[in-house]
């Protein structure tokens, strides 16, 4: 984790050109559909592209909060070293690269891959909010610090989210199997 100001600036400038990629893309897959009568899986791959596209832009909302967070926290002492979060932050990143590779190799298995990795972040984010808090708590001068941390922790641990919805959505293109929910009987 750099201090990089100049870094989270240009993330925050890339915010407006993926919102109106988002936004032609959706109006290309209403094009789609309404002017094609798509076969079952090309409806299939139609639909999860839109819902890829989705999870894409929401990445980048919680990559310009992470950004936000980071020029919050550069104004700070650095609470401790960091070592968990980078940790965290690679195997996020990894999960947004093996999803998208995933999407354009049409992988399952790479797709299982990024689900299984799932588990990993959110233990990350339990273990970062657990030593965060006793910080907070033990003393009171970093506790906006130490705050941000964790909000930067839950973001990192949405874009895992959205990188597993990601992972499902290629499972539904290759196979037609919906894993999204797996406990919801779909007779």
């Amino acid at each position: 984790m750099e201090s990089d100001e100049a870094l989270a600036n240009r993330v925050l400038e890339e915010e407006d050109p993926i919102n109106e990629l988002q936004m032609e893309i959706d109006d290309r897959v209403v094009q789609l559909l309404a002017l094609h009568q798509l076969m079952a899986t090309d409806l299939r791959f139609v639909l999860a592209i839109s819902r890829i596209n989705n999870d894409l832009e929401r990445i980048g909302d919680q990559a310009v909060n992470i950004a936000q967070g980071a020029l919050r926290i550069l104004r700070h002492p650095r609470v401790k070293p960091y070592v968990d979060l980078p940790r965290m932050s690679d195997l996020v990143e990894e999960m947004v690269r093996n999803a998208l590779n995933a999407v354009v190799r049409r992988d399952v298995e790479l797709a299982h891959k990024v689900l299984a990795t799932d588990d990993q972040v959110d233990h990350y984010r339990d273990q970062i909010f657990r030593e965060l808090l006793t910080y907070m708590m033990g003393d009171s001068s970093v506790v906006f610090p130490a705050f941000e941390l964790i909000l930067v922790a839950k973001n990192l641990e949405r874009i895992g989210d959205h990188a597993t919805n990601i992972a499902e959505d290629v499972i539904y293109i290759v196979q037609g199997q919906d894993v999204r929910h797996p406990t919801v009987d779909r007779r």
